[in-house]
């Protein structure tokens, strides 16, 4: 399907959130919360963590007549007169018809499941039913910008620090310590002590109301539990995802090799930095090779591939050790070679080399030779608001708070007591399935294309000051691309957070519009015959549209989870497969050709992700104060570095025309 990847987040930079670098964004603000204890927390919020998760508003149904017409509207640019006349019978038929019973059925059922939102199930469902491989299908990275210090990259020393801050997050989060994650409107309002000291005092029952009266809003975090102790475990038909709290142990892989050690002592204390220090120095000085049959392929198969090998591994008597990797806190990976450049860092930790990550872990914190550190993470347990909370969490403390120093000695404990290095007992079948694994992914990674441009002649601040949004610029500039190197508009997938309600995962912003359609042609086709006052009406009229869909995405009332929720409860029933999802044009809007999520923070490097159908692009980009960042992918039906060649002339020829400039055609 499609529209499987969720991705990285929503494009609602108009919103202030409180999280680690709110601070560092705002240095005048006072926190809302004490210091706690250094070592064990990253702060101590004096409002619970939870305080506003019972009282979220419940994501809405949207009405069928609406979720009708914005599908048809997202139909428009892509069918020709025949065919739209044809999907809009279908879609007025499927709102008179049997569109309508199921929808009375949702909404019944909605009303009996207030403890959730209609598409969590569903949601969770299509993830974790998927047979395909989570790599690239699914699992994104983020990159985490260098320690402003530079000492401080040195492998192991970041390594150690960024260790520690993940497991004081960790406590963190556990204790109720952790600041809820809130959209601030008016932060002169809301992101302050006195907002904090009246909020905490509000039950937990009605203080969502509160805080939406001085235009916050509080974000669910029902997702984050999942951050640790979880894995995805793979099922015939259908994956289940694992979570054990009690365990205290890290996962390490290196060189292929799997290592645990207790980062808690019996206390539930964090271990003296000093000492994580010193059997992350002894794993780094273990001069084992790579093992002939490395287990960490086999997360990369096919699901049921994967789940029939996983028995055989149960049935070998590797029951004891798979736990200890299932368990784990998170896994760190220790890579033995440093990063060339921005291409070879998205390859490494996109993908790797296959032998050391375990996709199927909620998360891999990855870290290389030369300290360029990324989260790689699987999404069926979670989208990118909770990893994006966390990764900025980890950088602020590890670089503000490091745990260790390059001057640090490491302690003198017994690493090799300490540290346990995981054996697995494999039969012929298992090595069979692990060397089938390897030709399979090794054969499907070079398929695979990256590449990364930086637009470095404006950015978010002349945009706005030109009051056209942003986002909507660089969508545009995707869709101008497209058609100067294909000659035609396509589906356009943009993922947006619906966070701000209970249990909201995401919704698909369409950024393919007609506006869009009549602009990029303009641009790429008839430049000589608009004014430059004529292409800037376009541009802000594409601004307008866009701002419209961002909003209602947000607020829930897309169309594509609707109808997905929709249709997936027609399946529940037994239902005949309504006509309107036989439809072509409804197969051609979910084969996103163009897949795209925007993604930015003071701590983020790079984000990245594969395409979602074979002859797309994966298209992660950020839009900062003066330059705009695209980092794309693409298998080899397509060209990702004339496409990016394509992104940087439209941006280039969009501000030439925001300037008043007249653009070459």
């Amino acid at each position: 399907m499609a529209t499987r990847r969720l991705l990285l987040l929503s494009p609602a930079s108009c919103l202030r959130r409180t999280t680690a670098l709110g601070a560092a964004a705002a240095p005048g603000l006072r926190r809302g919360y004490s210091s706690a204890d250094s070592s064990q927390h990253l702060h101590r919020s004096i409002v619970p963590t939870m305080h506003f998760q019972k009282s979220l508003p419940r994501l809405p149904v949207p009405k069928l007549e609406d979720t009708v017409r914005r599908y048809l509207n997202a139909q428009k640019p892509l069918l020709d007169d025949d065919q739209f006349r044809k999907t809009e019978e279908l879609g007025r038929s499927f709102e008179h018809g049997i569109g309508r019973e199921l929808q009375e059925q949702l909404v019944a059922q909605d009303k009996q499941n207030k403890h959730t939102s209609y598409i969590s199930g569903p949601w969770f469902d299509m993830y974790l039913s998927s047979r395909e491989s989570v790599v690239l299908n699914f699992n994104p990275f983020m990159s985490f910008n260098p320690d402003p210090k530079a000492e401080y990259n040195d492998q192991l020393t970041r390594a150690t620090n960024m260790t520690v801050s993940a497991i004081r997050f960790l406590k963190t989060l556990r204790a109720g310590y952790l600041e809820p994650e809130i959209f601030h409107l008016s932060p002169d309002k809301s992101d302050t002590q006195t907002f904090r000291r009246l909020i905490r005092f509000v039950p937990s029952s009605l203080s969502w109301f509160g805080a939406y009266m001085v235009n916050a809003y509080p974000l669910d975090m029902s997702q984050y539990f999942r951050l640790f102790n979880s894995t995805r475990l793979p099922k015939l038909s259908r994956d289940e995802l694992f979570t054990d709290e009690k365990a205290k142990h890290l996962l390490v892989l290196r060189n292929g090799n799997f290592y645990v050690f207790d980062v808690f002592d019996r206390d539930g204390n964090i271990v003296k930095p000093s000492e994580i220090q010193a059997h992350l120095k002894y794993i780094l000085s273990d001069n084992s090779p790579a093992p002939a049959f490395p287990l960490a392929y086999l997360p990369s198969e096919n699901r049921d591939i994967w789940a029939l090998l996983r028995q055989k591994l149960l049935n070998n008597g590797n029951e004891e050790v798979l736990q200890k990797v299932d368990s784990a806190v998170f896994c760190l990976c220790l890579d033995d070679f440093p990063i060339k450049d921005l291409v070879h860092l998205s390859h490494t930790m996109l993908h790797g080399d296959g032998i050391n990550r375990w996709y199927d872990k909620s998360f891999n914190l990855i870290l290389s030779k030369d300290g360029n550190a990324a989260i790689h993470f699987e999404h069926s347990w979670g989208d990118g608001v909770a990893v994006l909370r966390f990764h900025n969490e980890v950088f602020k403390d590890s670089t503000q708070k490091p745990a260790v120093t390059p001057q640090s000695q490491p302690a003198a404990v017994d690493s090799s007591s300490a540290v346990q290095k995981l054996s697995f007992k494999l039969n012929d079948a298992l090595k069979a399935g692990i060397t089938k694994a390897k030709q399979n992914f090794d054969a499907t990674m070079e398929t695979l294309t990256l590449d990364f441009i930086q637009f470095k002649k404006g950015g978010k601040e002349f945009l706005k000051q030109k009051k056209i949004s942003p986002d909507a610029v660089a969508q545009l500039s995707f869709q101008m691309a497209f058609l100067r190197q294909y000659g035609q508009t396509v589906a356009t997938y943009e993922s947006c957070s619906t966070a701000a309600f209970k249990h909201g995962r995401t919704e698909t912003i369409r950024p393919a519009s007609i506006y869009t359609k009549k602009c990029t042609e303009a641009f790429v086709r008839q430049p000589p015959k608009h004014s430059t006052e004529e292409l800037q009406q376009m541009i802000a009229e594409c601004s307008k549209y866009h701002g419209q869909l961002t909003k209602e995405a947000a607020m829930g009332q897309g169309f594509d989870r609707h109808l997905f929720s929709l249709r997936y409860l027609a399946a529940s029933k037994g239902i005949p497969l309504p006509d309107i999802y036989q439809d072509q044009a409804y197969a051609q809007l979910n084969h996103n050709i163009l897949s795209t999520s925007t993604l930015s923070s003071p701590a983020v490097n790079i984000g990245g992700f594969a395409p979602v159908v074979p002859d797309g692009f994966g298209v992660a980009y950020g839009v900062h104060d003066d330059w705009i960042g695209c980092s794309t992918s693409s298998y080899p039906a397509r060209n990702v570095h004339e496409f990016l060649q394509c992104v940087h002339k439209s941006l280039e020829d969009i501000f030439h025309v925001l300037e008043g400039k007249h653009i070459n055609s």
